[in-house]
């Protein structure tokens, strides 16, 4: 049989430069309805620009941040829904960066899979313009990569990078937390993006559940619908309090769970106490843990447990905090107290 003597393409290989360009077309009016007065580019260069001039004080500081979804990205193909994961990439990176007062001015994505849909690339971006939104920042550009063979099909990866901004003068390290201070808790979304190979192994493993199956106590919502609730993006009530300055810390509660999360901002010296019947966790906890046969302790080094970020407060602020988050939509609870170790 006489060899093929047509020329080979990158096509071949498995890459589709033709379909990155579509994607590229179909999600650049999405990306520029984020943009703000600051963004002095467009999509489509080398490089995304970005003024900071007057942002803030004389002495300004970028804080940046970057994380992933991680495998909660496997609910999102087992659902073929893909419009919630790209709020997780901007809540990952934004939450950690507005731990110092920060306020987010802009966003970077990377999207890699080994086949490149034009369709399921909008969704994700559009999910990542939301999270931007919500937080009050830019997407300014990103990458996607098509990496055939290196990804299976239908499958992708996502993550992102943040920068913000705050005066040297007024970032909260934690170093004003005193012995007495209030621990502040405000709630999560859910399970949010942290912990998820064990709920997988729980939920579709142990228990043998389909994405669509609908169990007692989550609110009629399918497994799929609970599991892709989307994590809460804190920048808005977060940079208020900042603003108002008074709050001494802020601590986001990813893997590690609430009270390692919490203690990664207390002073040496200290210590905190946790009331962990001061809240009602969301029933999906519940149910993971009987499921799986989780006991407590586990839990609460896994999973958020219903409290998405804490701030630390003197006493006598701890009325203006929760007014303030109050204003936000937000129900703060006083969970915890700091004390001398």
């Amino acid at each position: 049989m006489a060899p093929d003597k047509r020329p080979m393409t990158y096509r071949d290989a498995g890459v589709n430069i033709e379909a990155g360009d579509r994607a590229v077309d179909m999600i650049r009016r999405i990306t520029q309805s984020t943009f703000t007065d600051n963004v002095i580019t467009d999509i489509g260069g080398f490089g995304g620009l970005f003024s900071i001039k007057d942002e803030v004080g004389p002495d300004p500081v970028l804080v940046s941040g970057t994380d992933g979804v991680g495998t909660k990205l496997k609910v999102a193909f087992m659902t073929g829904r893909h419009d919630t994961v790209g709020i997780d990439a901007v809540a990952m990176c934004v939450n950690d960066v507005i731990c110092t007062g920060a306020k987010p001015l802009f966003f970077l994505d990377y999207l890699a899979t080994g086949r490149l849909d034009p369709e399921t690339a909008k969704d994700i971006v559009s999910g990542v313009a939301e999270g931007c939104r919500q937080a009050g920042c830019s997407l300014i550009g990103g990458e996607m990569a098509e990496m055939p063979g290196f990804y299976g099909d239908g499958e992708y990866d996502i993550a992102g990078f943040c920068v913000g901004i705050i005066d040297r003068s007024k970032i909260i390290d934690g170093s004003a937390i005193k012995a007495g201070d209030a621990i502040i808790g405000i709630p999560s979304s859910g399970i949010h993006s942290n912990g998820f190979s064990l709920v997988r192994k729980v939920i579709f493993e142990v228990k043998g559940h389909d994405v669509r199956d609908v169990v007692e106590g989550l609110g009629g919502a399918t497994i799929g619908e609970a599991l892709l609730t989307p994590t809460q993006i804190y920048a808005k009530p977060i940079n208020a309090l900042a603003a108002g300055g008074i709050v001494n810390g802020i601590a986001n509660i990813t893997g590690g769970g609430l009270e390692a999360n919490t203690k990664r901002i207390i002073p040496g010296g200290l210590d905190i106490s946790i009331d962990w019947s001061a809240w009602t966790r969301q029933p999906v906890f519940d149910y993971i843990a009987e499921a799986g046969g989780i006991e407590e302790q586990e839990m609460r080094k896994v999973f958020n447990c219903g409290i998405g970020m804490v701030v630390t407060a003197s006493e006598k602020d701890v009325n203006e905090v929760m007014k303030v988050l109050a204003g936000e939509g937000i129900s703060g609870k006083v969970i915890g107290s700091v004390n001398v170790a």
